[in-house]
Order: C-alpha cells, then sequence, then structure tokens
C-alpha cells in the first residue's frame, strides 16, 4: 500500500476526516492507474478532479491540439495554449494542479493495433470521447481486459453518465448493440454544446471513477444517469446485461479488437445506393464556379447559423425543414450540399437520394473549409 507523506496528510486532510474515504482510501487512490480518453469538455474537468484528489497515476490518451473553439468547455487549457499540442498543456497544468501525480502521456490515436497494450496497463478506464468508433473500440478493450468503463457523453444541454463493467454488469454494446447509422447523430461542432454542461457531466464522471477505487457508495452499474440542463434534471433508467451481447455474453463473437471505423461504417462513406458518397473540394467549386459549370451550391445549416457566416452564391434550406420543401428543389439539377463541417450535408445527401435527387455531391470540410481556406475575412464558429 502506498505511504503517505506529510505534505500529502495536509493536502489530502479533508479526505481523511470522512469515514468513507480515511488515510486507507487516500493511500487506495494513490496507488490507482487511471486512463482518460480524450482530454477535451469531458476530460478536462475528470482529469483536474483526479489529479486533485490524490490519484497517483493518470493516463492521458490524446493527439489532437488546442483551438480556440475549444476554450468555451474544456477548462484544462487557456488561450496561451492555441495551437499547442493537447497532451503537452494538460501535463504541464496537471503537474501545476498536483506534482505528487504521475501523469502520462499517450500521444496516439486508439485503435485496434494498440488499445489492449494501452488499456492493460491501468485499473479503470474512462471514456471521454465523441465519437462512436473510439467508442466502441474502448469498451471491447475493457471487456477483453476485465476492466471497468466509465462512460460519458454530452450533446447541447443534455448528458449521460454510467459505468459499464462487464463482470459485474453490461457492457456499453447491452445497451447500443450497432451504432447508428453515419450522420444521424451530430458532433458537438456540428449541434453544439452548452460549455458548462460537460463541467457537470465530466465531474460525474470523476465521481464514479473515485467510487471505484474507494469501493464507496453505490457505482453505476446497470443503471444509465440522463442530465437535463435546461430543466436541471436527473433521470435514471436500468440496464440489463444482454445474454447475447457479442462483447460480453455468454457466446461472445468479440475475441479482440475489430476494425471500428467499417463497424461504424465510416470507412469511405457511402450514399444510399450503396457507393462511396461523393465530395467535392472547396477549391474545386471555386475553379467550377470560375469557369461558369459549377452546380447550385445548397447550404442547409440552420438560420441561426446563416447570420453568423453566409456562403456566397448558395442557396439555404435548413436541413430541418428540408423533408417538407423538397418539391421546392429540381431532381434534375446538380446540387453541391453545405453545412457547417459536412455531418448535416451527408443526412441531406441520404434524403435527397431517397428522394430520386442523382446529381448530388457533399462540400468537404463545409462552410468552415470555405471560411479557412478560400476566404479568410468570413468568421469561423
Amino acid at each position: 500500500m502506498s505511504t503517505l507523506s506529510h505534505d500529502e496528510i495536509l493536502r489530502y486532510s479533508r479526505h481523511l476526516v470522512m469515514p468513507e474515504v480515511t488515510l486507507a482510501g487516500q493511500q487506495q487512490l494513490k496507488a490507482a492507474r487511471v486512463l482518460c480518453v480524450g482530454v477535451g469538455g469531458l476530460g478536462s474537468p475528470l482529469a483536474l478532479y483526479l489529479a486533485a484528489a490524490g490519484v497517483g497515476t493518470l493516463g492521458l490518451v490524446e493527439f489532437d491540439r488546442v483551438d480556440l473553439t475549444n476554450l468555451q468547455r474544456q477548462v484544462l487549457y487557456a488561450t496561451a495554449d492555441v495551437g499547442r499540442p493537447k497532451l503537452e498543456a494538460a501535463c504541464e497544468r496537471l503537474a501545476a494542479l498536483n506534482p505528487g501525480v504521475r501523469v502520462v502521456p499517450h500521444a496516439l490515436r486508439l485503435g485496434r493495433d494498440n488499445v489492449m497494450t494501452v488499456v492493460g496497463d491501468y485499473d479503470i478506464v474512462a471514456d471521454c470521447t465523441d465519437n462512436f468508433p473510439t467508442r466502441y473500440l474502448v469498451n471491447d478493450a475493457c471487456v477483453l481486459a476485465a476492466r471497468p468503463d466509465v462512460f460519458a457523453s454530452i450533446y447541447r444541454f443534455e448528458g449521460q453518465v454510467s459505468v459499464f463493467d462487464a463482470r459485474r454488469g453490461p457492457c456499453y454494446r447491452c445497451l447500443f448493440p450497432e451504432p447508428p447509422p453515419p450522420g444521424l447523430v451530430p458532433s458537438c461542432a456540428d449541434g453544439g454544446v452548452l460549455g458548462v454542461l460537460p463541467g457537470i457531466v465530466g465531474t460525474l464522471q470523476a465521481l464514479e471513477v473515485l467510487k471505484l477505487i474507494l469501493g464507496a457508495g453505490s457505482p453505476l452499474i446497470g443503471r444509465l444517469l440522463l442530465f437535463d440542463a435546461l430543466a436541471t434534471t436527473f433521470r435514471e433508467l436500468a440496464i440489463g446485461k444482454d445474454p447475447a451481447c457479442v462483447a460480453c455474453g455468454a457466446a461472445p463473437d468479440i475475441r479482440e479488437p475489430i476494425d471500428y471505423e467499417a463497424f461504424c461504417g465510416l470507412s469511405g462513406e457511402a450514399g444510399t445506393d450503396g457507393r462511396q458518397l461523393p465530395t467535392i473540394g472547396v477549391e474545386e467549386l471555386v475553379a467550377r464556379r470560375a469557369a461558369g459549370e459549377a452546380p447550385e451550391l445548397l447550404d442547409v445549416r440552420e438560420a441561426h447559423e446563416l447570420a453568423i457566416v453566409a456562403l456566397p452564391g448558395a442557396r439555404t434550406l435548413p436541413l430541418s425543414e428540408l423533408p417538407a420543401r423538397l418539391h421546392e428543389l429540381d431532381s434534375a439539377r446538380a446540387y453541391v450540399i453545405a453545412c457547417h463541417q459536412g455531418l448535416r450535408s451527408m443526412e441531406a445527401y441520404y434524403l435527397l437520394h431517397k428522394a430520386g435527387f442523382r446529381r448530388l455531391q457533399v462540400l468537404d470540410g463545409g462552410v468552415d473549409a470555405w471560411a479557412a481556406r478560400i476566404d479568410s475575412a468570413l468568421p469561423r464558429y
């Protein structure tokens, strides 16, 4: 058992006087090894509170750089960190908060070739990701390595938290056996998120990690906690273990990590006719416009986004209104579909293709790519 120095006893004194923690519990925290997958909106508060609580070893998986758009919610970072690798800035911030914590950076993208090695070095995994391939990858690795997966997700004003531990209850696949179709669930970049929400949900996620280490209270195993920030309400759903689950069921099919990009339908997005979804880059579109041969540009963002920035010469038809206004479009014409960064354009593509439109392309990178690479005078968001 890890011993505590005099300085550590003073630092964690508010823990030590609690009968649910005591000196022995703080020693357990110091001996614990927790992996945080993703150090963004959820990972920021989680890493800060686990480091402050004295979790001895904190692994961080991240490969991104700090962007100005992160600072509205990713409280690990400051304005001066924009452009820096997130891992570099995160390790520096956590070391300043608590130099007694060993922070282990993993500057990589988790995949089927490395996930078991990384996960195997830790006792608990906290899934702070924002994409389905990594979410299923982390779940399956935790099932295979017999590790608890402390899960959270956020969107706009809503959050979810649970603990998936196949040894004592269901795994993530018991709740969601299959991912949703590509484009159906918008990312935070497309749908937005209230900045304080990941702070609330990430802190709940950190709470579940600490409870698991201490063996205190009732962890969210077999329970999905739903938080509605607009109503300030919590609801709880019971989750049962699926005996036929391909990951943790009685006769599991998954014996090792699989190709998760393919499983989630992201290995080359495909249209409803089975062919790869056609895209066009912003530079090519500009060139075709200059040559007088460009198809009509159809912007499917919502009205409040058009107030931020508008694409020159684009026809606007919000995705939310598209099903009811299909009659306004000509199925014989060619259209390039644009949104903020591309996800909703995919959904519009599927909808139009199903309605008989065949001359369709998606603008790669959407309005954001146009502002970044074509017209820097336009604001980015």
